[in-house]
């Protein structure tokens, strides 16, 4: 029998008082092709969103940007009144010109509109968690960063997040506030950002994959197909498995917009990887 490694944590702190489960819930595919306008299937979208929370999920990531709009809209639909504790995390910063299009706009009048639309269209009177999707190289980050200040002191924004940063941005944003998750590109073969989970999981800073799974590199996807043969799991499941154990402070976003898929999702929770699998996957030449 292969040596197990040791339990991993199931659930993680963000900013010291919001407790959530590891294993979250990406709003950005409810939406339509090209993450523009309504999903085919509203009803399909309603239940995914209904049915994660009775799966346990209590943390659910969004943005303004996805559909524009039209994901924060069916979170409120399918979930409001929420839960108690279910922690509804949104971000702002990019504009919307067509399918598939995402230019910056980090301006504080831009994040002033999408902070005040998020919060209407999420009938909410403070965010729980509120990231800044990018920093825009055209707008001095001392402007956005005072914005996001003045957004939390005025009780808007209850924590702030960063999105896809390096090490020297963070520290420069907590010149201005705490920042308690970074969201950066992140799986099994691409670990661009393997310093700056360094930083966050020595600084207690929640860890947010996004675009968790296998890029197609060729060694990781032989890889993850054998441990899931192993496993009587999905080749997908193990990559989440694996970021799971990986570590604590990585908090999980795979979306779907099927129940099928987020049933599957779910499920990774329940695998545990033994000590050989994560050697076999650690080894993976991003």
């Amino acid at each position: 029998m292969a040596a197990t490694t040791a339990s991993y944590p199931a659930t993680f702190t963000i900013g010291g008082d919001l407790t959530v489960n590891r294993l979250g819930f990406g709003a950005m595919r409810i939406t339509g092709d090209g993450i523009w306008g309504p999903p085919k299937d509203h009803d399909e979208a309603i239940r995914v969103l209904k049915r994660a929370v009775e799966l346990g999920i209590d943390f659910i990531d969004t943005a303004d940007s996805y559909g524009p709009n039209v994901s924060e809209e069916l979170i409120a639909e399918a979930l409001h009144p929420y839960k108690p504790g279910l922690v509804i995390a949104t971000k702002g910063g990019l504009l919307r010109t067509g399918p598939n299009q995402w230019p910056l706009d980090g301006s504080p009048k831009h994040l002033e509109e999408a902070l005040h639309g998020s919060l209407q269209r999420l009938r909410v009177k403070q965010i729980d968690l509120y990231q800044l999707h990018r920093i825009d190289p055209n707008v001095p980050a001392e402007d956005t960063f005072n914005f996001l200040k003045k957004a939390q002191q005025d009780g808007f924004i209850k924590h702030i997040g960063l999105s896809e940063v390096d090490v020297d941005q963070i520290k420069k944003a907590q010149e201005f506030f705490e920042v308690v998750s970074v969201q950066n590109m992140y799986s099994v073969d691409n670990r661009k950002w393997e310093a700056v989970l360094d930083y966050t999981r020595e600084q207690n800073i929640a860890f947010i994959p996004w675009y968790p799974l296998s890029g197609g590199n060729k060694e990781a996807l032989a890889a993850l197909d054998s441990i899931a043969r192993k496993h009587g799991a999905a080749p997908q499941q193990i990559a989440l498995s694996w970021l799971l154990h990986h570590s604590p402070n990585i908090l999980l976003i795979p979306g779907t917009s099927k129940v099928k898929h987020l049933e599957e999702n779910v499920k990774t929770a329940d695998i545990r990887l033994s000590a050989e699998d994560m050697a076999t996957l650690d080894k993976i030449k991003a």
